[in-house]
């Protein structure tokens, strides 16, 4: 399964995310191009610590159950629900949101493993550096694949 810990593995998403452009359109959601960047960087917020949003009161129940749709090579289902506190609804601006987000995965991929945070993901719960490697990857796949690249 790929990483983002792996230098290729985060080539290959910072290459797709230069086939996006302003009007991109989804295939499936509501976000457009800018805040679909801006959500997957408040998303990366959470496991480089900068982030701390509260634990889901339905992924207290059930989401240890289903986090392995994170770490499979399966593709993530369209219409999962957005964790609210990281749910873009406002303007941005595309160029700006691109570049922080690729700021961020490249020091997330350069800090490693040791610098990861051990909070846990608002809905699945506590994860380890190595889930939360593949499950960054998959997060960004998956959002890329909404704009068909």
């Amino acid at each position: 399964m790929k990483n983002i810990y792996n230098p290729l593995h985060t080539a290959e998403i910072l290459n797709r995310m230069e086939h996006l452009n302003p009007n991109s359109k989804p295939q499936w959601g509501t976000m457009n191009a800018a805040q679909m960047l801006a959500h997957c960087s408040a998303f990366q917020d959470i496991p480089m610590g900068n982030a701390f949003p509260p634990r889901d009161w339905l992924g207290r129940f059930i989401g240890r159950f289903v986090r392995s749709i994170l770490f499979n090579d399966k593709p993530l289902p369209t219409g999962v629900p957005t964790i609210s506190t990281i749910r873009i609804l406002d303007d941005r601006d595309f160029e700006t949101e691109k570049e922080i987000l690729k700021q961020k995965i490249l020091t997330f991929q350069s800090n490693g493993p040791e610098k990861c945070s051990s909070y846990p993901h608002p809905f699945f719960g506590k994860f380890t550096p190595e889930q939360w490697g593949k499950g960054i990857y998959k997060h960004l796949d998956h959002h890329l694949k909404q704009f068909s690249v």
